[in-house]
């Protein structure tokens, strides 16, 4: 939790009328989005001057969130993106603890004057802003989002479209609700963002039942060509290589939740996803029970995220990257076998 010193120069700061950007994470997920959209939505409604600023383009099916027309995407609009950044007088970077997660972005906002606020629910934050309202233990920056507005405004009835986006943020990042981050306070939470208008039948369809033709085709081809089993370590694997995301004419989030179907075989205690795209290899780890994920990706792979969902990268080519990934596996052999 925020202080209460620390409470008051953000209300003071907010007191009167601001130039306000909101950052995110690369490959912003519904967390980041659902927060930075949420917290744009609250400020609007406080008449501040806000903007958000995406490092890249965020995945097509949370288009639909209020705001999302609004945000400035940095592999787009670089320029515009930096010059917003540098003459913030206040600049909110959530659902990251390091500024490399921001990727291109990342020496703007070290270098901006602006007065950085950072909230996030990811272990070992860095201290490169002026507040941390760090919270490991919350499901998502979303639910940290709520608490935030919360000790600004106690009396705040927040807007249906603030509702929306922070609802969608916790549903994503609780897996809908089902991960074990998920706690008796993120129901409630929920459940008052569904009083104050967040239309939750209506989010689940758009982001979980909205496909098209060609993703619903590569999750096929992933579960019958290109799922690993490799039993002695109850861990499975799907590796993906540029080629064949064009082949089905990949668009960004067309890949998202596929790692999750690996993990749901019955044995399997640990999955990977590794993704060839843009002259690299992106890696989605997720387990169950007591693995650490989040060790493992800052170990081997040059990542980090949870204990239970990480993301990392791999150094070389596509074949090396998994070899060097199977290789590495009999040193977890019995962490791997247990399911708690």
């Amino acid at each position: 939790m925020l202080n209460s010193k620390e409470v008051e120069k953000i209300k003071q700061l907010l007191s009167v009328k601001k130039k306000i950007v909101i950052t995110t994470h690369h490959n912003p997920d519904g967390d980041a989005m659902g927060s930075s959209l949420g917290l744009y939505q609250y400020l609007k409604q406080k008449k501040q001057q806000v903007t958000v600023v995406t490092p890249n383009v965020w995945p097509s099916f949370l288009d639909w969130m209020p705001g999302a027309d609004h945000c400035i995407s940095a592999d787009q609009h670089l320029k515009k993106a930096s010059r917003l950044i540098q003459e913030a007088e206040i600049i909110f970077c959530l659902d990251y603890n390091s500024t490399k997660r921001t990727n291109d972005l990342s020496e703007v906002i070290q270098a901006a004057p602006g007065f950085k606020i950072m909230i996030d629910h990811h272990i070992q934050p860095e201290s490169f802003a002026d507040i941390i309202y760090s919270d490991i233990t919350a499901s998502s920056t979303c639910e940290m989002i709520y608490e935030f507005i919360q000790m600004l405004d106690n009396q705040v009835n927040i807007s249906s479209d603030c509702a929306d986006c922070l609802y969608s943020g916790i549903m994503t990042d609780t897996g809908s609700f089902k991960y074990n981050s998920t706690t008796s306070k993120t129901h409630q939470v929920a459940a008052d963002l569904i009083n104050q208008g967040a239309r939750n039948s209506f989010i689940h369809q758009k982001i979980f039942d909205t496909n098209t033709y060609e993703r619903m085709r590569l999750l096929g081809f992933c579960l019958s060509e290109k799922l690993t089993l490799l039993n002695d370590y109850h861990t499975a694997f799907i590796a993906l290589t540029a080629q064949e995301l064009e082949s089905f004419h990949h668009r960004k989030g067309d890949t998202e939740g596929i790692v999750n179907y690996a993990l749901s075989i019955g044995e399997v205690n640990f999955s990977a996803i590794f993704i060839e795209r843009d002259n690299e290899i992106k890696i989605s780890f997720r387990s169950k029970g007591s693995f650490d994920v989040n060790t493992f990706a800052r170990q081997h792979f040059s990542g980090g995220g949870h204990k239970n969902a990480a993301g990392g990268k791999g150094a070389d080519n596509m074949d090396e990257t998994i070899m060097k990934f199977i290789q590495i596996l009999p040193q977890y052999k019995q962490a791997l076998s247990v399911n708690e």
